[in-house]
C-alpha cells in the first residue's frame, strides 16, 4: 500500500514537472529591437538597511540606456537603521548633473506604514507620488541590466500588456551554499516560465515586475492581502490574472534579467524561504496550491521512504529508483532554465543539491507552518 502511494505521488510529480519543462519552450524568447522609446516608467525600490548594496544599485541605474526624461526612480526608505539614506544622498550629490537630459530623476521618500506588510506599504506609498503610467518594481540589493527599460518598452509597444513578469537570477555565485540557492531559485524561475507555457501562471518575483498604474488602482492595490507580510508580487499576479489573464505576460529576454546575490548564511537563507513559504496558505490560485502540495508530497515521500528503508520496512532499491526519477525530471526543467540564464556550469552541484533539497524544503514548510519569522531585523507573524 505504501509502495503504491509513493509510486502514485511520483507519477503525478513527473507529469507536473514534465509539463512545465516541455511547455517551457512555448514561452518564446523576445528580441530587443531598435524602436523609438515611448513608454514612461516609474521605478519603485523599497529599501531597509541596504547601505552595503545601494552603491551598486545606483551605479546600475546610472547605466540604464533608456532616455532619462522617460523614467524616474522612487526610493522608499522603510525605517532604515543604517546609513542607507546618507549613502544615497552622497552618491546623488557626487554624480549630480545640471543637464536634465542626462540626469536621472531620483526621489527619496519615507514609507507610510498602514498595514502588517512594510513592502506593500512602501510600494503603495510610492505609487501615490509616481508620475508615470507604468510601474516597475525591483529590490535594493539588485543590479539592473542596461537595456532593461528599452526591452520593456519594446515589449509594451508590441504586446500591449497590463502586467509583465520578468526573470531574476543570482550573481557572484562562489560557495556551495550559493550554488545550492541558485539551483533552488532557478527551479522556481523555471516553474514560473513553465507556468506561463501551460497557460497557468502562478509565480513571479517582485524584484522584476512591471504593471500599469491604472491596473493597480483598478484592483485596489494590495487590499485583501495587507495582513500578510510578504507576497507583494504573487497576490498582485493573482489579481491581474482574475482581471484579464490575456494581458499578463512573461518577458523572456536576456536583456531583462535582473541579478541579486544569494543569502550569505544558512540562517538567513532559511528565514528568506520561510518568509516565501508563509504566504502560500493564502494563495487564491488553486493551481499554485496544487503545485505546492505535489512538490511537498514528493519530497516528504522520499524522506519517509528513506526512514522506512533504514528500519528495513521499505526496499532501498525502490527508494533509489524514485529518487533518480525525481532528479531526472527536475534536471530537464532546470537544464532549460540554466541554459536560458547562461548558468549551465552550476549544474556540477546538482546531484549533491538533490540529496539535500528534500530535507531542506520539508523543513522550511514545517517551520513556516508552526512558527513566525524574522526579516530585516523585524519579527513577523504568519
Amino acid at each position: 500500500m505504501i509502495l503504491l502511494l509513493f509510486v502514485v505521488i511520483t507519477l503525478v510529480y513527473v507529469f507536473l514537472i514534465g509539463s512545465l519543462a516541455i511547455d517551457f519552450d512555448k514561452v518564446k524568447p523576445f528580441s530587443l529591437e531598435d524602436v523609438e522609446a515611448k513608454t514612461s516608467f516609474s521605478i519603485l525600490i523599497p529599501f531597509r538597511n541596504e547601505a552595503e548594496n545601494l552603491p551598486a544599485l545606483l551605479k546600475s541605474i546610472a547605466g540604464l540606456q533608456y532616455p532619462k526624461h522617460l523614467f524616474e526612480v522612487i526610493l522608499v526608505d522603510d525605517a532604515s537603521e543604517d546609513a542607507s539614506v546618507s549613502v544615497i544622498k552622497k552618491i546623488l550629490d557626487t554624480n549630480l548633473s545640471t543637464d536634465k537630459s542626462t540626469r536621472t530623476d531620483i526621489i527619496i521618500t519615507d514609507n507610510v506604514r498602514e498595514s502588517n506588510s512594510p513592502k506593500k506599504d512602501a510600494i503603495t506609498s510610492a505609487i501615490q507620488i509616481a508620475k508615470y503610467d507604468w510601474i516597475v518594481t525591483t529590490d535594493a540589493d539588485c543590479i539592473l541590466p542596461k537595456f532593461w527599460l528599452d526591452t520593456l518598452d519594446t515589449f509594451i509597444q508590441k504586446q500591449e500588456p497590463n502586467f509583465i513578469v520578468s526573470p531574476v537570477t543570482y550573481s557572484n555565485v562562489t560557495s556551495f551554499l550559493d550554488r545550492f540557492q541558485l539551483l533552488d531559485f532557478l527551479s522556481l524561475q523555471g516553474a514560473t516560465i513553465g507556468g506561463f507555457g501551460i497557460n497557468k501562471p502562478f509565480l513571479c518575483n517582485g524584484a522584476n515586475l512591471a504593471y500599469k498604474k491604472d491596473f493597480f488602482k483598478a484592483v485596489q492595490g494590495f487590499q485583501g492581502n495587507t495582513n500578510i507580510a510578504s507576497g507583494d508580487d504573487i497576490f498582485l499576479l493573482e489579481k491581474a490574472l482574475k482581471q484579464d489573464a490575456k494581458k499578463v505576460h512573461y518577458l523572456k529576454c536576456e536583456h531583462t534579467i535582473v541579478t541579486t546575490e544569494a543569502e550569505k548564511t544558512t540562517r538567513s537563507l532559511i528565514s528568506q524561504r520561510v518568509r516565501w513559504a508563509s504566504k502560500s496558505a493564502n494563495y487564491k490560485n488553486s493551481f499554485a496550491k496544487v503545485v505546492g502540495c505535489i512538490v511537498l508530497l514528493m519530497n516528504a515521500a522520499l524522506i519517509t521512504a528513506l526512514t522506512l528503508s533504514i528500519t528495513g520496512l521499505f526496499n532501498f532499491k525502490v527508494l533509489l529508483y524514485l529518487f533518480l526519477i525525481k532528479c531526472s525530471i527536475d534536471f530537464l526543467l532546470l537544464f532549460k532554465t540554466l541554459r536560458f540564464f547562461n548558468q549551465e556550469s552550476f549544474l556540477s552541484s546538482y546531484l549533491f543539491s538533490c540529496l539535500l533539497y528534500p530535507f531542506f524544503s520539508v523543513y522550511v514548510v514545517i517551520v513556516s507552518v508552526f512558527s513566525n519569522y524574522k526579516w530585516k531585523g523585524r519579527a513577523f507573524s504568519k
